[in-house]
């Protein structure tokens, strides 16, 4: 089995991409604060399926010096990795000219600072193995259209798009592809500070009358690490259900 590392995979778009490779056979190692109980039952689920496979691995990615050895050590337990989801990410709102400064750096080391770190381990290996790779970055579509309260998480991942499209060119030549998703408004925990009102609100606005759901993100996730993603690369596919037609 292909080995994907997966981050903030835990809860949210990250378990449902967790659930997704591991039923198309990739073995997933899920990353994580901590795991929780619905991570528990998919890496059973897989376990009974036999066909893929789901491990959880404790890290704090936040803690920039510890990234290289979690990727060696990832590498020592399981082989070398075939893929990489940069999904960890955390989306504190405020108004920039009010928002204190530990919160502006927490969103910078963890959704930019992080990835881009950790990408660089593993592209290594990559390189090393010579056997090609993929890279799947999460933006989002703030990252183009803006949104009241989240100007520095629309920087943060409007940074993913940059990065993407650059690191594609860096390691094309080597067979490693490097693509970046970006969601549109998805029910999950991040968009619980929506009222109903303002989440059907963004409904009605899109041209399929309706949200995406975590289970359309973890689809293209796996269309990216499939055969189908091959060919696909500085891409940034949009799943917004329409937001942004």
């Amino acid at each position: 089995m292909r080995n994907v590392l997966v981050t903030g995979a835990s809860r949210g778009l990250g378990l449902a991409m967790a659930e997704r490779l591991a039923g198309s056979g990739f073995s997933v190692i899920a990353v994580a604060r901590k795991d929780s109980e619905a991570l528990l039952a998919a890496s059973e689920t897989a376990r009974a399926a036999e066909r893929g496979a789901i491990a959880f691995r404790p890290a704090d990615l936040s803690d920039i010096d510890g990234l290289g050895p979690l990727v060696r050590q990832v590498r020592k337990e399981f082989g070398p990795l075939y893929g990489l989801v940069n999904n960890a990410a955390i989306g504190t709102e405020g108004l920039l000219a009010t928002m204190q400064n530990p919160h502006v750096e927490a969103l910078i080391r963890l959704n930019v600072l992080s990835p881009i770190m950790l990408t660089k381990f593993v592209v290594r290996g990559m390189m090393a193995d010579g056997k090609g790779g993929r890279i799947v970055n999460m933006s989002s579509i703030i990252a183009s259209t803006g949104y009241s309260a989240l100007s520095v998480y629309a920087a943060t991942k409007a940074s993913m798009v940059g990065f993407t499209k650059s690191l594609a060119r860096e390691v094309g030549h080597l067979g490693i592809t490097v693509n970046a998703v970006a969601p549109g408004f998805i029910d999950t925990e991040m968009t619980q500070s929506l009222g109903e009102e303002d989440r059907d609100r963004i409904a009605r606005r899109s041209a399929l009358r309706r949200l995406a759901e975590p289970a359309d993100i973890a689809n293209a996730v796996d269309f990216l690490m499939g055969e189908g993603g091959r060919n696909l690369t500085g891409t940034v596919l949009t799943i917004d259900a329409g937001n942004t037609a």
